[in-house]
């Protein structure tokens, strides 16, 4: 039987990039952050109810403060606005408690900026939902990004662990492909990488040499039902 296969999750608060990405057919879920929202202004409540009314899966709105009660406060308002809010808590010793008491409420979380398998192994023992290591940055420090993803990804596996890593900082396609080799359950990708991974050279080359084989033969008609059935004798 074929198991579940690695989950896609837009990086952006684009409405159309993420409608777009529907239309693919490749929408699991999205992931936002107070920057990304930035970049294309508006309410945050609006916007993050429309893409909650685009995708059924998990939307992730990150909370701003850095103490304990700010982050309930704003992650319990995030949790009122649709049911597949998913708070995204930093990691440090206030995140985790905000973690932990947001779990007992029932509310999912998905614990930022992890950089160590350390880091999460605690935001899961904490309750978070999604635990989010951050590739691209730990590559810029000269530190294995998906060795992190490995490791964390093996510990979730050997112990059952109820959490989805999902792997942030993702910077070109090839972090998709390892992040899917490494065992994460999700990749959060930015929109110019996730165009990226449909193109290459050669099905680009492909689908021009087929047209002009086409009219070669045919001219400007367009293929028809009929014509496009093979001939046999």
């Amino acid at each position: 039987m074929r198991g579940p296969a690695v989950k896609l999750f837009p990086d952006t608060a684009d409405i159309d990039a993420i409608r777009q990405a529907a239309r693919w057919g490749v929408l699991d879920g999205v992931t936002t952050n107070p920057t990304l929202f930035a970049k294309v202004g508006g309410s945050y409540d609006d916007v993050l109810t429309q893409i909650c009314r685009i995708t059924p899966g998990p939307v992730s709105a990150e909370v701003v403060a850095e103490e304990v009660d700010g982050m309930l406060r704003e992650g319990r308002h995030f949790a009122a606005l649709a049911p597949n809010v998913v708070v995204k808590v930093p990691m440090c010793e206030a995140g985790l408690e905000a973690i932990a008491r947001l779990a007992h409420e029932h509310v999912m979380t998905n614990c930022t900026l992890i950089f160590s398998a350390n880091q999460g192994l605690l935001a899961a023992k904490a309750g978070a939902s999604f635990l989010s290591p951050f590739v691209g940055r730990l590559d810029d420090i000269n530190e294995d990004g998906m060795e992190t993803v490995r490791d964390i990804a093996a510990i979730v596996r050997l112990h059952g662990l109820p959490v989805e890593v999902l792997v942030a900082s993702i910077r070109s396609p090839r972090h998709v492909t390892e992040a899917a080799l490494a065992g994460a359950h999700i990749a959060t990708v930015p929109n110019e990488v996730l165009r990226r991974m449909i193109r290459h050279p050669l099905t680009e080359a492909g689908i021009v040499r087929f047209r002009q084989d086409w009219q070669a033969v045919h001219g400007g008609a367009r293929p028809t039902a009929a014509s496009a059935i093979p001939q046999h004798a």
